[in-house]
């Protein structure tokens, strides 16, 4: 067995440097030097929840370096850069895992932290460490000219905003409006932007105007204003929601166009829907989360192509508990990144 690293929530509101076990590997794993990884709602909400009765240790978007590959490993060799997502395996023969969804594995997927190995049992500790031992398979090369930094962030918010623009086709001519312009929608915003749909941003003031444009919005549709939203009733063929409270729905099922689609990617509570919201108009309501091995390693290549990153506020690891409290108040635009080099 060996050990690296990292930091481990205590209790609800505080994280501590400890040294965590890492499994020796297996034929198919590759070791990556964890370098970069980024601070999700998730974290905030698993180490907010924390009853301190498991072994929690958070981060699941990361970008690395291979620094030990197993004797089967083929597509990695030492020195490579790696980007490694929230999902660290799956069934594989399942009927999604056969479709490439092995986000939707019938047998639920393995997380990065607090899932459970399909080998030995154990809980997933998380890339808020220095090592972290993946399946070769469920890692990806990081292209060439992505900013490390910035690019930990697409391995969770850009493939969770990337997967529903994929599924409904969204293109040339489309109208797409990204709802709530955190670490999620200022990736949907870029992303849309360059698969050429006419982008708006649905906020509650207009104080973000500015930024949205600068994202590749034309447009803010101001929530809290009557006027601003009665302009755009029924407007949008995508709504991409991707606020991370609970809130209604319905104000923005009124944007969407007659069979039109909002997405659901920021809250996953329990919500209300009144029926009538998406009879009028033939509206449709999904969600989706993560992506598979597939779709994430072309949203990487799209992104790369692109030139497109998150937009990041990189800080020590140790000041982790300063970023989950900032993220709790909304204090970031729009990604905050942990550099874990201090963990040496």
């Amino acid at each position: 067995m060996r050990s690296t690293t990292g930091w481990q929530a205590e209790g609800t509101t505080k994280l501590r440097e400890v040294q965590i076990p890492r499994r020796d590997l297996r034929r198919d794993d590759i070791a990556v030097r964890v370098d970069h990884c980024g601070v999700c709602h998730t974290d905030l909400h698993a180490v907010r929840g924390h009853k301190g009765d498991d072994l929690l240790v958070p981060g699941h978007e990361f970008t690395g370096v291979v620094i030990e590959t197993g004797p089967d490993v083929t597509a990695f060799r030492a020195g490579d850069p790696v980007a490694v997502g929230n999902i660290v395996d799956s069934c594989g023969v399942c009927s999604m895992c056969v479709a490439g969804q092995e986000n939707y594995c019938r047998e639920f997927p393995v997380l990065t932290y607090g899932g459970t190995d399909r080998h030995d049992g154990t809980t997933t500790l998380g890339g808020f460490s220095r090592e972290y031992v993946v399946r070769e398979k469920f890692a990806y090369p990081l292209p060439p000219g992505l900013d490390p930094a910035a690019a930990a962030p697409l391995m969770c918010a850009g493939i969770t905003v990337w997967e529903p623009l994929r599924a409904l086709g969204v293109g040339p001519g489309m109208r797409v409006a990204v709802a709530g312009l955190g670490g999620l929608g200022h990736l949907a915003v870029k992303i849309a932007a360059a698969m050429g749909a006419e982008v708006s941003v649905v906020s509650r003031s207009a104080d973000r105007a500015s930024d949205a444009m600068r994202l590749g919005a034309r447009d803010v549709v101001v929530s809290t204003d009557p006027d601003s939203t009665a302009a755009s009733r029924d407007r949008f063929d995508v709504l991409i929601d991707t606020i991370p409270v609970p809130h209604d729905i319905s104000p923005y099922l009124s944007l969407v166009a007659m069979d039109g689609t909002l997405s659901q990617v920021g809250h996953l509570g329990t919500m209300t829907v009144e029926t009538m919201d998406l009879l009028l108009g033939r509206k449709k309501l999904t969600s989706s989360g993560s992506g598979g091995l597939a779709a994430t390693a072309e949203m990487l290549e799209f992104c790369a192509a692109h030139g497109i990153t998150a937009d990041v506020e990189v800080l020590p690891s140790a000041r982790v508990t300063e970023a989950l409290d900032r993220l709790e108040r909304g204090d970031v635009r729009y990604r905050f990144v942990l550099d874990l080099s201090d963990l040496d």
